[in-house]
């Protein structure tokens, strides 16, 4: 098997996308860490130009600079998608027409889709998650559960091109899993 870094047809683009404020920096920041260190291309992709706003839990930590608005962005161009955490970060994207549909077209790609904590609430609006078996922060399992997916209290579950985790001690887990979804294909498969 090439190394993504010596071998730059292995170079996958990786869209992490999230609203302009709220978004739980270690989500964020650890994920795009290693598909930087895996030889990849991370892509910030927000609902609004310029930088958006990291949280550490409650308390606001760094701003990131935005690569491309989600109405510009063309699910084809990347090859898997990252939906970082915190409260008001999805609560934000699943309000946004265009962040939605880009959700749904990725998860229709079958190409990996990996979300934590609350970002499964984006999951539920682009009504991707019937029929599917998923985890997320605890206060999520009945919404999970009322758009027909089904909720299970684990580190880790992968469902097709799904990933998802419930919260940052499970970050080593999600990573894993995100990693081996993008370098061998959608998740699970």
């Amino acid at each position: 098997m090439s190394n993504p870094t010596t071998d730059p047809a292995a170079v996958k683009n990786i869209a992490f996308l999230v609203a302009p404020e709220g978004i739980e920096q270690v989500e964020l920041v650890d994920p795009w860490r290693a598909v930087e260190d895996a030889g990849h291309n991370p892509e910030l992709v927000s609902t609004a130009p310029g930088q958006v706003q990291a949280f550490d839990h409650l308390t606001a930590a760094d701003r990131m600079d935005v690569d491309v608005v989600v109405g510009d962005a063309d699910p084809d161009h990347y090859d898997a998608l990252v939906l970082p955490g915190g409260v008001a970060n999805p609560d934000a994207l699943r309000l946004d027409a265009d962040a939605v549909a880009f959700v749904r077209d990725f998860v229709a790609s079958g190409k990996p889709v990996a979300a934590i904590c609350h970002a499964p609430w984006t999951l539920i609006e682009a009504d991707v998650v019937r029929g599917r078996r998923l985890t997320s922060w605890p206060s999520l399992q009945t919404d999970i559960r009322n758009a027909g997916g089904e909720w299970v209290d684990e580190q880790l579950v992968t469902d097709g091109n799904l990933i998802t985790s419930r919260k940052p001690d499970d970050l080593p887990a999600f990573i894993g899993a995100l990693l081996e979804a993008i370098n061998h294909g959608a998740a699970g498969a």
